[in-house]
């Protein structure tokens, strides 16, 4: 029953914050700094109901031709006539083009008198008609019917125009997309550039350019567009608008891209960014001003800036492949996905990725093994046994270190995500850490940080062309850092280099190969042992191993290909396939704090050393692409992946003198040490899925599919030679989701997902092999966007039940049966954009019920699980000045609270809850950026947990940090 009344509030708090549409207006400003032509742009109100064209025809007439625009809604389409010079102009508003073979129809000579005939998408939801006459306007009258509606065209005979004087006609051969340092570059190809008028004008988030005195004329023929060529960019459009000008339209997720252009030897190029957290100013209504002429373009280098909008380095990312391993909008995907990107790193000054749990709800940091530098966290109530994902590929990261300065953006996937990576260890979900990758723009970065504790920082960032065409780029991330610690005798060294090289191998394929190195030479410190609250009253600085027993090192090598072909109609299809190899080495050897004895003040030790090895072997390869089957769109997905781990370890154990906890005194050896085992464990599994996000209607999406694994997992004891276990797993992991969007700033969404993890240590009393354990999840959730889509917010219910779980055999403690159930439920919140130009945010709270359902101990049920605590929170925020002489002086300041976490299952030792504050301050001039964090300002007392452990955390912090880019 609380359950039913948890679901029931869940669902009145989302429904509460759906809001009803309201029709506004926008005002787009275009400003330029040379001679050009300005023009401001009213939003048009648009209405939620969407009219979908399904089929057109051309028919001949006695007097010419009908076309015909088949539409069950024939009636509700409203052209409003926009003609240009001989050419016949009629924008239908509300209104998608959903022909059964996909894109834009055009038709060249269709009758006598008649050069072309186009249906376009001009935007969003606008269809454009384009007639164009070989001399002179054609007439044209519309008519109703049931097929739906036609417009009856008649040319006019040319010898009726008044003759015009001939201008030579530019011609656009090729049509170029490139990724750039701050979004994309478009390039039209031709010998003309310098000759070229371009007129600029918006409507609605499109950002439109009119080229007079050209015309397109590609191999493919007179049509060009790519969707979504990057975050915050829809589409982008190249079309002959009539026989004399070229239409260029880029169109915007939420709001006007910013757009300059380029004069270039290549012809024309625009610089398109992204325009996330646009920070137009709300103005009046005003009526569009017709354009003027622009002056000749000038040769100069220097950008002629066509609009401005917003703050390029925003908090919020509106796309996410790691749901469905496609590029899809957020609001499309019927999860909780949450990207943390560069800027907020930076602006936080992360040093280490397990910090990032602070900003995504749901998620707790892990600690490390000894304090290594890599990624475990605690999601929705479970650990993720420091699996992740790198780049799409699996990284099983207990023992491989990770540096931040190669990263462009982490993404957590909230649940079960067994539907697209097979196996799992956690159902509460997953983390992809996506690397930074080659631009065709020469960009170069260096930073310095120093800080508290003796640490001392610094990165570089390379990228650029190699040759001259830009067919093939390159970027370099090199990191080195040399630290101590709050913690006595603790220190650590880490050196990182990342080069990377993409080639154009074709028109459409490029081929990417990558290669990371790290070594990470730390002082191996797990902090306290978590049997008695005595440890809370000694100092956090406090070290329980030997200064010179505790000693790690690790080194990573990961090497990447990627190669994607894109083919198809309009490019839609895409063939990936991709191969990673990831090997790490090295060895720990500690004095490890067992437990606290009796007496409350000295703790007994063990001293242990371990030689690990892990390697990663993964081959994916994936086929999507776009169609539509009537007025339905899918956009689908097929992959199949090959993978193999084995991760291989030789134990050896001693003992060691107990210590005084109050009084500590060093310097004692270990005795006995013999090895104590020497086992590897693996496996290799292959999954084939398929994934389908079905457009019902522009505002009804769903998303549904499967994948099937076949597991084959292995332990074996390598001293003698024998397997302990062997298994051999199948498992369909399905996932069915559906968003609604009642408005264009809301999204409402459902979904139900599983996963499986095979069992391999261990077998049961008769000897059988274990089942896998499996997990499913029930989640209901609202996406909503406000302050002109600047800031987004994802609410979001969730109920995870977790099966198949090892327990103890009630009948022989030596063995175990799986009658084990875990139950995680709660509610998340998510918000993050821009509340005012310069003001950024992203702030979090999360509820979790985290339990022990079923066990065979009955001591053990409702024991909740380790590390979550019930509720949590966290803000941080920032404030840069826009204008004036301090214009780029900023603030930032940050609040994380978390709850009473339980530090290990059986329930004995509570961890307690803390609020911690964060500060910085920061300046950006020109290429230079200048910034100080305080990290726990207050110097505030708190723990983390590992989940056997109780790892003290770091107190008041300084970081001081100096980056220039040139």
């Amino acid at each position: 029953m609380s359950e039913i009344r948890s679901v029931a509030l869940a669902l009145a708090v989302i429904s509460s914050l759906v809001q009803p549409a309201h029709a506004g207006t926008q005002t787009a400003e275009l400003s330029s700094q040379k001679s050009h032509s300005t023009r401001a742009a009213q939003l048009l109100v648009q209405s939620s109901d969407v009219n979908k064209v399904t089929g057109i025809k051309i028919n001949s007439t006695d007097k010419g031709i009908e076309i015909i625009l088949e539409s069950a809604n024939a009636e509700a389409l409203k052209p409003v006539n926009n003609n240009q010079s001989n050419s016949y102009i009629a924008d239908i508003p509300n209104a998608v083009l959903a022909l059964p073979e996909g894109g834009n129809f055009s038709q060249n000579n269709p009758a006598p008198g008649i050069a072309s005939v186009s249906v376009t998408q001009a935007n969003t939801n606008t269809l454009r008609v384009t007639v164009i006459g070989e001399g002179s306007l054609p007439n044209t009258e519309l008519f109703d019917s049931d097929q739906g509606l036609i417009f009856a065209v008649t040319p006019v005979a040319s010898a009726t125009k008044p003759q015009q004087p001939t201008q030579a006609v530019a011609e656009v051969t090729e049509v170029k997309l490139n990724p750039t340092n701050n979004g994309l570059e478009i390039i039209l190809a031709t010998p003309d550039g310098e000759k070229l008028q371009v007129l600029p004008k918006t409507e609605g988030n499109t950002y439109i350019i009119e080229i007079n005195s050209a015309q397109l004329r590609l191999p493919s023929g007179g049509t060009f567009r790519q969707e979504k060529p990057i975050a915050g960019v829809s589409e982008v459009s190249v079309t002959n608008s009539d026989a004399n000008t070229i239409r260029m339209a880029v169109i915007g997720v939420d709001s006007i891209p910013k757009v300059e252009l380029f004069d270039s030897d290549q012809g024309l190029i625009f610089g398109v960014a992204s325009a996330a957290s646009s920070t137009q100013a709300q103005t009046q209504p005003q009526t569009p001003t017709e354009p003027t002429q622009p002056e000749q373009p000038s040769a100069s280098d220097e950008p002629i800036e066509l609009t401005v909008t917003g703050e390029k380095d925003g908090y919020r990312v509106q796309d996410s492949s790691t749901a469905t391993k496609i590029d899809v909008p957020l609001r499309d995907i019927p999860a909780s996905v949450q990207v943390i990107p560069k800027e907020i790193i930076q602006d936080r000054q992360v040093v280490k990725l397990n910090e990032l749990a602070d900003n995504v709800s749901g998620v707790r940091s892990q600690e490390t093994y000894g304090g290594l530098a890599s990624q475990g966290y605690f999601i929705r109530g479970f650990a993720t046994e420091f699996q992740t994902l790198r780049n799409g590929f699996k990284d099983f990261g207990f023992i491989s270190p990770r540096d931040v300065s190669s990263i462009e953006r982490v993404e957590f996937l909230k649940g079960p995500a067994s539907i697209l990576y097979g196996s799992i260890s956690s159902p509460g979900g997953v983390v992809n850490t996506i690397t930074k990758q080659p631009l065709p723009d020469p960009f170069y970065q260096i930073n310095g940080t120093i800080g508290s504790y003796d640490f001392y920082r610094t990165s570089v960032d390379l990228t650029g062309p190699l040759l001259e065409n830009r067919s093939a780029l390159y970027r370099l991330n090199v990191a080195y850092e040399n630290a101590d610690s709050f913690r006595d005798f603790v220190n650590n060294e880490s050196t990182y280099v990342g080069p990377i090289i993409t080639v154009k191998a074709g028109e459409n394929t490029d081929i990417t190969f990558g290669y990371e190195y790290q070594k990470y030479d730390y002082t191996f410190d797990r902090g306290f042992p978590n049997n008695n609250r005595v440890v809370f009253d000694l100092p956090i600085s406090r070290f329980l191993g030997e200064p010179s027993l505790n000693r790690g090192e690790f080194t990573s090598n990961n090497f990447t290909y990627v190669l994607e072909s894109k083919f198809g109609y309009n490019n839609n299809w895409k063939f990936r396939q991709g191969f990673n190899v990831v090997n790490v080495n090295g060895s720990a050897g500690d004095v490890q704090a067992n437990s606290i004895n009796d007496d409350g003040f000295t703790v007994a030790r063990g001293y242990r050393v371990s030689n690990d090895e892990s390697n990663n072997i993964s081959f994916q390869n994936e086929v999507s692409g776009k169609f539509n089957t009537g007025s339905i769109r899918h956009n689908i997905l097929v992959g199949l992946e090959l993978s193999n781990y084995e991760y291989q370890y030789e134990f050896f154990r001693g003992t060691i003198a107990d210590l005084d906890i109050f009084n500590p005194i060093y310097g004692a050896q270990p005795e006995s040490v013999e090895r104590a085992f020497f086992e590897k464990y693996g496996g290799s599994n292959i999954g084939l899925y398929l994934q389908n996000l079905v457009e019902i209607t522009p505002n009804l999406k769903l998303l549904a599919g499967g994948r099937f694994d076949w597991a084959d997992s292995f332990y074996r004891n390598l001293e003698t030679g024998t397997t302990i276990n062997e298994t051999s797993d199948s498992k369909f992991s399905p996932r069915v989701g559906i968003v609604y969007q009642p408005t264009d700033s809301t999204s409402i969404y459902g979904s139900w997902t599983n996963s499986f993890n095979p069992q391999v240590f261990g077998r049961s009393i008769n000897n059988e092999a274990f089942k896998p354990e499996t997990a499913e999840q029930f989640e209901v959730g609202i996406k909503q966007e406000f302050l002109d889509k600047r800031l987004s917010a994802t609410l979001a219910y969730f109920d995870i039940t977790k099966k198949n779980v090892l327990t103890t055999d009630p009948t022989n403690s030596d063995f175990q049966i799986q009658t084990g159930e875990q139950k995680s439920s709660g509610v998340e919140l998510d918000v993050v954009g821009e509340i005012l130009p310069g003001w950024k945010i992203i702030g979090t709270y999360t509820y979790t019920d985290a339990f022990i359902n079923e066990d065979n101990d009955p001591t053990l049920v409702n024991n909740r699980l380790a590390g979550v605590p019930y509720n949590s929170a966290s803000l941080w925020t920032t404030y840069e000045l826009q204008k004036g002489s301090l214009q780029g002086l900023g603030l930032g300041f940050g609040l994380v609270y978390v709850g009473q976490r339980e530090s290990a299952v059986p329930n004995n030792i509570k961890i307690p809850s803390y609020l911690r504050t964060d500060a910085s301050v920061f300046y950006k001039r020109d290429r230079w950026r200048v910034g100080v964090n305080i990290k726990n300002l207050f110097d505030t007392k708190y723990y983390e947990s590992q989940g056997f452990y109780i790892v003290p955390a770091a107190p008041f912090t300084v970081l001081g940090t100096v980056s220039f880019e040139f």
